[in-house]
């Protein structure tokens, strides 16, 4: 498999530290507000990654935070906690603000077929984790005590920025338009591990330290609940590109400093949901949820879709036109399997084939448009209907979109409806007339039973399972 690396900014062939497990780290949500469907893009992909390493053979052990303390407002370490900003809010405690948005982040990911990762640990679980790391990284020269909180110094780093080649002056936090400078920093791009009561007095979580009472920074959270469950090494660390700056690029510098080698060595980052006016954000104010998207009638599934016919490493543009186009594929895609009879043995030679198109696709750097190709190849294949099923069976534990469960549901629908269909001797006579006129290409014979029925309120559909027909009201 060929995954592209954010890191070394080119596709590499992934190979794992141990073959026998790889070890997938990714950024979970701060959970003082619902997800918005830009947010689920990236853990749509990234649980199709997870389940194209799973579908190559891979056995995989995937980590998730979930943030509930220490992400502010402002990624340059100023501002409200967000977890603070969503309990006041709400008028609740911090801590029932994380339960609630908790659970339902994990509904709607139960919603769009995202498997919860092996791990979840919340960043209030790891305190003693971060302080160690913290007292490492001072012991080691690499952080510093100043106006009260503790700071990586990033100029102890041979290169801080690793994701690309723009000038230190031009991503410096420090100096970005609207960010009040810190003066207590050392070097502008210097990030902080632990804040104190002295900066910010309302803070609803506080933990005692050697620094004095106070609570983690955003960064250090990942780089901890990710070696407390996976070790000194990592394969792959997966998030929105959002995160690679500063997020990312924070976690590297304190974990390579405290650890004295490589850390992790695939950086994968999915790509910005945008809409016409931008990037699709919370601090924008109305957001699109996966409840909002049912409430208009959607199914998530035709959103996990629309997702996998653009490449993670694109920039997605949503609007409702493009998710109706999404709905009108997804239901003829739905309803051609729904024809499909599981009858007769499957082809293993043609299955073979069929799988062979869809692991090139996936093993393409998760060519996700790709792999819905080789759905569509599945339905015109030169094989028998076991074997398409078979296929789609098989595709679909890593598409995880409901092919076989939505036909099924919607055959069993079909077939309740005419079974409930009333029976009208005259109507079946001028339909079984009407069959054999187009036996005998006698068309005109047959458009005119057609319009004479039409004309007395009696609607004719032609389906692949016959002609049925319907009472106008």
């Amino acid at each position: 498999m060929y995954l592209y690396n954010s890191a070394t900014r080119k596709k590499e062939l992934f190979v794992p530290n141990n073959p026998d497990i790889v070890k997938m780290y990714t950024c979970g949500p701060t959970v003082y507000h619902y997800a918005h469907i830009g947010n689920l893009r990236s853990y749509i992909m990234e649980d199709v990654l997870e389940k194209s390493l799973r579908y190559v053979g891979y056995n995989v052990k995937r980590v998730m935070n979930i943030t509930d303390v220490g992400h502010l407002a402002s990624d340059a370490d100023t501002g409200e906690d967000k977890m603070l900003k969503g309990a006041k809010r709400e008028n609740k405690t911090v801590m029932d603000i994380a339960k609630f948005y908790t659970d339902a982040f994990f509904a709607d990911c139960d919603k769009l077929n995202i498997k919860r990762p092996e791990v979840v640990e919340p960043a209030t679980n790891c305190i003693s984790e971060y302080i160690h790391m913290v007292e490492t990284l001072i012991a080691k020269g690499s952080a510093y005590v100043a106006g009260g909180n503790v700071y990586f110094d990033t100029s102890t780093l041979e290169k801080y920025y690793v994701f690309n080649d723009h000038d230190e002056e031009d991503l410096a936090v420090g100096v970005r338009e609207g960010v009040e400078e810190d003066t207590n920093k050392k070097n502008k791009n210097d990030f902080v591990l632990w804040f104190t009561k002295s900066k910010f007095e309302d803070q609803a979580l506080k933990w005692d330290s050697p620094w004095g009472v106070g609570y983690p920074g955003w960064h250090i959270e990942c780089s901890c609940i990710s070696m407390k469950h996976l070790g000194e090494d990592l394969d792959i660390h997966a998030g929105g590109i959002d995160n690679a700056f500063p997020h990312h690029t924070n976690e590297i510098a304190q974990s390579e400093s405290y650890l004295g080698h490589k850390w992790c060595n695939y950086w994968f980052h999915v790509h910005h949901l945008n809409t016409d006016s931008g990037k699709m954000s919370k601090s924008k104010g109305e957001f699109l949820t996966v409840s909002l998207l049912e409430e208009k009638g959607y199914d998530p599934m035709v959103y996990r879709m629309f997702c996998l016919q653009s490449h993670y490493r694109r920039n997605l543009v949503f609007s409702w036109e493009n998710l109706d186009n999404a709905v009108a594929a997804y239901d003829k895609l739905i309803a051609k399997i729904a024809t499909f009879k599981n009858e007769g043995d499957i082809d293993e030679a043609a299955l073979a084939q069929l799988k062979e198109r869809f692991t090139k696709a996936l093993e393409a750097d998760l060519n996700t448009s790709l792999a819905v190709t080789a759905v569509y190849d599945v339905l015109k294949a030169k094989c028998n209907d076991a074997t398409k099923l078979a296929a789609l069976a098989d595709f679909d534990k890593v598409l995880s979109l409901n092919l076989i469960e939505a036909a099924d549901k919607l055959r069993k629908k079909q077939e309740a409806e005419e079974a409930a269909q009333e029976h009208d001797p005259y109507i079946e006579d001028m339909i079984a007339q009407r069959q054999a006129a187009k036996k005998n290409k006698d068309f005109a014979l047959a458009d005119k039973i057609r319009d004479d029925l039409k004309a007395q309120g009696i609607t004719l559909i032609d389906t692949p399972q016959g002609v049925k027909w319907k009472r106008e009201q």
